[in-house]
């Protein structure tokens, strides 16, 4: 059976390095980006994919021998901590390379009121007296955290959030990326007055950020959670592919 490289995707970054890897793949290496399925329609890598999970730990490894996999890239969104450490945790077991690809966080700049908070929980906490109007951008399964908020929330989402959800809610489906007109507007037209979101990085969501700041809006930012111990992180594509096609110098 011939090697093969998996890609752990669902990001923006996932689907440019499958497109990248286009060499591996021209060259004999089978390269599989895997994806959640938590999206209903959700945007293809290039080459070939595989939707669903794994089946834990165990289902991970076994899947890796089955395919004669040798590296792994974890790709994934720097909040899927259970499919990260899933991963560190059977590439371990089996000692296959694994590299971990985070674009890196968001850093405050001049004129942000951000408060760094360190679970969903907490940032539902920190809400009273920020704002009553509230705009919740962490993701349809984060929603039902603050289901019992007497505030006001727009959420925005790929696909629409399940119960429960806030009793004063409303929800824009969309996928991002978003300009700063854009969020200024959205901001204006809903009358928001305090954002929540997490620490994603990247700048397809990094608009609303922008907008909050011209509009003196406090941010409610959900850190990151840890990386498992001792990964090989690496914040560029290019890396990512210097290190599996030596050859390329990243181009």
């Amino acid at each position: 059976m011939q090697n093969t490289v998996l890609v752990l995707g669902g990001t923006g970054e996932a689907r440019r390095l499958a497109a990248r890897l286009a060499p591996l793949r021209e060259a004999g290496t089978r390269v599989v980006s895997s994806l959640a399925g938590r999206v209903a329609d959700p945007l293809l890598p290039e080459g070939e994919v595989r939707v669903g999970g794994f089946g834990g730990v165990d289902g991970l490894a076994g899947w890796l021998l089955a395919n004669d996999v040798t590296a792994v890239v974890d790709a994934t969104h720097p909040f899927a901590s259970t499919v990260s450490g899933n991963a560190a945790r059977a590439t371990a077991r089996l000692g296959l390379p694994l590299l971990v690809l985070r674009r890196p966080g968001w850093r405050e700049e001049p004129g942000d009121r951000w408060t760094w908070v360190g679970s969903l929980p907490e940032a539902a906490a920190a809400l009273p007296g920020l704002g009553e109007r509230v705009f919740l951008t962490t993701g349809r399964g984060d929603v039902a955290v603050f289901a019992d908020s007497p505030l006001w929330f727009l959420a925005r989402s790929v696909d629409a959030p399940e119960p429960p959800v806030p009793r004063r809610f409303h929800v824009v489906l969309d996928r991002g990326p978003f300009t700063v007109d854009g969020e200024l507007a959205l901001l204006r037209e809903h009358a928001i007055d305090v954002v929540v979101t997490k620490d994603s990085g990247g700048a397809m969501t990094a608009a609303k950020l922008t907008a909050a700041r011209h509009l003196g809006l406090p941010v409610v930012i959900v850190r990151r959670p840890p990386l498992p111990d001792g990964a090989d992180v690496v914040e560029t594509v290019d890396e990512v592919v210097r290190r599996l096609i030596p050859d390329s110098g990243g181009a």
